[in-house]
């Protein structure tokens, strides 16, 4: 569910910054850093002690 609201909240940020006037790959590449990060917690998060799976 974390990743579907990370998606979604990137994808909020591309919007709002090109709305604004940031250019449209600026506001992509920022989207998409928040993307990786939240994509890669989500898999870095069941390797921490005390996490079964």
């Amino acid at each position: 569910m974390g990743l579907i609201l990370t998606v979604t909240g990137g994808l909020v940020v591309w919007i709002v910054l090109w709305a604004l006037g940031s250019k449209g790959f600026d506001a992509f590449m920022l989207s998409a850093a928040i993307i990786l990060v939240g994509g890669s917690l989500r898999i870095l998060s069941g390797y921490l002690p005390g996490r079964r799976r």
